[in-house]
């Protein structure tokens, strides 16, 4: 094992968030979006079998075996917190370690709207935090949670797989609850989540439709949910949501989630001019024309809606991008790359604003 710890000592001194160990390849660290190789042992498969054996929790080795794959947290002492994931492939475990940030950063430091922080201080509704895996979905998540344990005083109960970040009651109440330990499932800790005197529920993921429909519910009767999907955009992630019912269940829950949607805020990394990333972050806020949308299907009109709400604090992914490659902080390659519309994107850079309809709607100089 001091092999091991001295690449996790090793990825946390070069500012690593990801790890990669399998056997027959060199140890490889993510560095700000790039896969690096170190200079460390290659692992074999009896090596990384053992360290597999050391640090998977006893509760989880019966599931290793059964499933082989497993998510579960480690945290070896004085070097940091690891999000891990156990996974085979070609008959053989393979090891991807996330690292999580001892310090919960506010949303200053993470450089995150401010319509963000309005968001976490909602009294009731369903607030999504989407983007692709490495979006920085759980720090934002993290700064959520942070802001209203410093600012409120609310009972915060949490179901996790894994837990990632730790947190410390301060205004607010705080119970951490990790599938698998905690509780048996998600659906069996959401079955009797609403006993226990929550004001904020916080679900570590959208992941069926059981989980869906107890966020609703919570929603319904004046709780704040708060929850992460791996999509792409805010569109999509309502879309997704309403694709995990079967089709003869989906226009009641389009319904019901029209009203106790709060907010979608999706997020992408981008490789700053100074170096790190920073996020680019498409918004959507429920007002009355987006709940019109949801409620009717008419989904392909949300990208439209987004833009049309920038004075309440909505942006879209190109819009966000704009704005940060005119302040410097991005190039305008990399708001390109970044972009689902680069064509749109262009001509916004050249003065240009096209709608969804590709109508011009201004000319800027």
């Amino acid at each position: 094992m001091e092999a091991f710890e001295r690449i996790l000592r090793g990825a946390v001194e070069a500012n690593a968030s990801d790890v990669h160990l399998k056997a027959g390849a060199p140890v490889v660290f993510r560095v700000a979006q790039d896969l690096l190789p170190v200079d460390a042992l290659i692992p074999t498969e009896v090596w990384l079998s053992e360290v597999i054996r050391q640090i998977v929790p006893d509760h989880l080795q019966a599931r290793l075996e059964n499933e082989h794959e497993i998510d579960f947290a480690y945290a070896p002492a004085h070097i940091g917190r690891f999000r891990v994931n156990v996974f085979q492939q070609r008959g053989s475990y393979v090891l991807a370690m996330r690292l999580v940030k001892a310090a919960i950063r506010d949303f200053g430091a993470l450089h995150l709207p401010e319509i963000v922080r309005k968001v976490a201080e909602a009294p009731r509704g369903i607030v999504i935090i989407a983007g692709a895996t490495g979006s920085g979905k759980s720090t934002t998540l993290a700064a959520m949670i942070e802001h209203i344990n410093q600012h409120a005083r609310k009972h915060i109960i949490t179901l996790e797989d894994p837990i990632e970040y730790l947190f410390t009651d301060k205004h607010s109440i705080i119970e951490q609850r990790e599938v698998g330990l905690d509780t048996a499932t998600f659906a069996s800790g959401l079955k009797n989540v609403l006993r226990q005197d929550p004001d904020v529920l916080v679900i570590g993921e959208m992941r069926d439709p059981a989980s869906i429909a107890a966020a609703m519910s919570a929603a319904n009767i004046g709780h704040l949910v708060i929850s992460t999907l791996h999509t792409a955009d805010a569109a999509m992630s309502v879309q997704r949501i309403l694709e995990f019912f079967p089709s003869a269940d989906r226009d009641q829950a389009r319904r019901q989630f029209a009203t106790t949607l709060r907010a979608v805020i999706c997020q992408k990394l981008v490789t700053s001019t100074e170096g790190g990333v920073l996020p680019a972050v498409e918004i959507l806020l429920n007002n009355g024309a987006v709940e019109k949308v949801i409620h009717t299907g008419a989904l392909d009109k949300l990208h439209a809606t987004i833009e049309l709400g920038s004075g309440e604090g909505m942006q879209t992914f190109d819009q966000a991008l704009y704005l940060l490659a005119k302040a410097g902080k991005i190039t305008t390659a990399q708001a390109l790359e970044h972009s689902s519309t680069p064509e749109s994107l262009k001509m916004r850079f050249q003065g240009v604003v096209l709608s969804e309809t590709r109508r011009i709607l201004a000319a800027r100089d």
